[in-house]
């Protein structure tokens, strides 16, 4: 990356553990999903750095997007070719600034909390992928309608409508588990 670019680097900085998350959860390999985060982050800062500020988030997240698509191309060829699955890795989760245990939780607390958050990653692993994109991009990274829309190269309508279903579908799923 290139150093006279601190509003780049800054941008990236901020938006790398999220991003992290998305792909970790798709791939559920630590590893990979650090490749498909550094890529993104390559490809942004290479072909976009010149881009307004306000425009990084929708091209970022539309990277690591395309980037977890074609990760997931690959999977099914080798998958084909070799008739082999790699062993489901669990989600490492580093996000300790975000994920600090509070003072007053028992360990029965962060063992339901625990629980809670994989059955929130399983529950979203099973929705179709626009959906957990919109899911991803809407809830998680912040981004709005518009950005989304941006991002994912579709109508703000598709955006609401996915969104919706996959909230539907989620609550559905997580019913008793989540309030």
């Amino acid at each position: 990356m290139n150093p006279s670019h601190p509003e780049l680097e800054a941008f990236l900085t901020g938006a790398e553990r999220r991003a992290l998350r998305m792909a970790q959860i798709v791939t559920q390999d630590r590893d990979e999903a650090l490749d498909i985060v550094q890529d993104a982050m390559v490809q942004l800062a290479r072909k976009y750095a010149q881009h307004p500020p306000q425009e990084w988030p929708p091209l970022f997240y539309r990277i690591v997007e395309n980037k977890i698509r074609d990760w997931r191309r690959r999977q099914m060829v080798r998958n084909r070719i070799f008739f082999w699955r790699a062993p489901n890795v669990a989600v490492e989760d580093e996000e300790v600034s975000e994920n600090q245990p509070d003072q007053q939780a028992t360990g029965a607390d962060l063992l339901q909390r625990d629980q809670a958050m994989h059955q929130l990653e399983a529950a979203l692993r099973k929705l179709p992928n626009r959906q957990r994109e919109v899911f991803d991009l809407r809830i998680w990274q912040g981004l709005s309608v518009e950005e989304t829309a941006l991002a994912m190269g579709c109508s703000e309508g598709s955006v609401k409508t996915h969104l919706f279903r996959a909230l539907a579908t989620l609550r559905a799923d997580l019913k008793g588990v989540w309030p």
